[in-house]
């Protein structure tokens, strides 16, 4: 399918005002980027409940409660950014939506970033709010974008180690494979967005100098991935992360874990967060919120 008329307008538009690739930024400048035009992106965001914000174990994180009716279940989710950009700002929206449709409670955790924090600090923030989650509510499940779905990616093969009867991953156009040679890198390497050399600066502001090819930062290459929570794993045609993203519901499928791979055609990377550009973005977050809400009825 040809590039979404929405989303080719959308990156008309960007290249119209002179955004500077992150890789010519410093993490701040990129962090100020990103900020200055997240709500523009998204759009109004729906009102919910309740928003709380405190700490769990140190870390920062929001609570979204679609109602006051007790014994929700929680989705933790992990923002994306390359592990470098984001925050529970930035992802408000989705997070508010998610909360609604479900309907959960939805608990976005503020993780540390890199490169002042580089692997595994915003991966062992997200696992501890995991754990704290299983001791609030009656099912958790995990979820995430980009950097955010290769947190929950990892946290999911955590919680399988350690006994957490985790009920579901929601991985939104997940990194999940320290490897630029894949076919989708070579066929969006520029101009949609998302860059390869984008993703070289995020690597290596996440990982400062660690190995890129452990599991728990590329659970594509986790020896065995039996006994993982069930998945929805979203990828969309323009994105260099496509492809490791439809290996890992592979991999996934082969280790007889229930997964569903979602294919969005004519989309580009970060149009979950994209509601003001294109309808397709709550396409997806409608489509979320079903595997959520049927994975909680069974859990």
């Amino acid at each position: 399918m040809t590039l979404d008329p929405e989303v080719r307008d959308y990156l008309r538009r960007i290249e119209d005002l002179g955004w500077r690739p992150v890789e010519e930024l410093t993490p701040a400048e990129a962090r100020a980027q990103n900020e200055a035009g997240a709500a523009a992106l998204f759009g109004p965001t729906e009102e919910v409940a309740s928003v709380e914000e405190f700490e769990v174990a140190g870390v920062k994180v929001r609570s979204y409660r679609p109602s006051a009716e007790p014994g929700l279940p929680i989705l933790v989710y992990f923002h994306g950014g390359g592990w470098v950009v984001g925050s529970l700002d930035t992802f408000d929206g989705v997070c508010r939506a998610l909360a609604n449709r479900v309907p959960c409670r939805v608990v976005s955790v503020d993780y540390r970033l890199a490169p002042e924090h580089p692997f595994p600090a915003g991966l062992e923030d997200c696992w501890g709010v995991t754990q704290w989650a299983f001791g609030e509510a009656p099912a958790v499940a995990v979820g995430g974008d980009s950097a955010g779905g290769n947190l929950a990616a990892v946290v999911a093969l955590r919680a399988r180690d350690g006994g957490l009867p985790l009920a579901f991953q929601l991985l939104i156009y997940p990194v999940t494979d320290f490897d630029f040679g894949t076919a989708s890198y070579s066929a969006n390497a520029a101009g949609m967005g998302l860059t390869r050399a984008g993703m070289r600066w995020y690597w290596d502001q996440y990982l400062g100098g660690a190995d890129g090819q452990q599991p728990d930062a590329s659970p594509l290459r986790a020896p065995n991935l039996s006994g993982a929570a069930p998945a929805l794993i979203a990828v969309c045609e323009y994105d260099p992360l496509r492809d490791e993203g439809a290996a890992y519901a592979r991999r996934l499928e082969e280790a007889k874990v229930p997964v569903r791979l979602s294919e969005y055609p004519g989309m580009i990377h970060g149009f979950v967060r994209m509601a003001a550009v294109t309808d397709r973005s709550r396409e997806l977050l409608d489509e979320s919120a079903a595997g959520l809400r049927e994975a909680f009825s069974k859990a």
